[in-house]
């Protein structure tokens, strides 16, 4: 009965311990994108770059809306021209063509995906959750360089263009807003009933 037991407690202990390891790879897995720029995520920092090269990159501006998103999305410029290191600012256009608030948080990656640890946002809309009221329309910036090491990569740099795609998702609404959308529904009732 020993053995059985010791066995039965070893199994118990090995499935809690997968369990988990399951719950934690996404956490985990999302901070070693962010940390090295894998899978085309890409990095973050609180200034520009202090090198800037000759050599010239171009950024291309990808929007996309998931499936049950209202908005439209779109980049203002489909793409520029940036020289290594030197700081860009683009725009993306957000427009909620409904009669409600909506809520959105962006997604976002870089392609070639080696470009990720080398794609670097100082500023962006994606960094916070959007509300768009009813028929508002927004331009949303992102300042972002390239980093000069990319020339030093074998892979990064024979890259000569990089695609910023960002996908917005509809979420929920943040409390005060969500309390104020529910009262301005039910003075519209009020008013109906008037």
């Amino acid at each position: 009965m020993d053995g059985k037991r010791k066995t039965l407690l070893s199994l118990v202990g090995v499935v809690c311990t997968m369990t988990a390891l399951g719950f934690a790879s996404v956490p985990l897995y999302d901070w070693f994108c962010r940390v090295t720029g894998y899978g085309g995520t890409t990095l973050e920092a609180s200034a520009g770059s202090e090198t800037i090269l000759d050599q010239t990159i171009k950024v291309r501006f990808d929007a996309s809306i998931a499936k049950d998103m209202a908005w439209e999305f779109t980049p203002v410029e489909r793409e520029m021209e940036v020289r290594i290191g030197e700081t860009g600012l683009a725009f993306y256009e957000a427009y909620n063509p409904t009669n409600r608030p909506i809520a959105g948080s962006a997604s976002y990656n870089v392609f070639p995906f080696t470009a990720g640890g080398y794609f670097i946002k100082i500023a962006c809309f994606c960094f916070e959750e959007q509300v768009l009221q009813p028929g508002e329309r927004i331009q949303m910036p992102v300042t972002f360089y390239v980093d000069p090491e990319i020339v030093d990569d074998p892979d990064g740099k024979h890259i000569e263009q990089i695609t910023l795609s960002y996908t917005f998702y509809e979420i929920d609404l943040p409390e005060p807003q969500a309390q104020a959308a529910l009262d301005l529904g039910a003075d519209s009732i009020q008013t109906d009933l008037n």
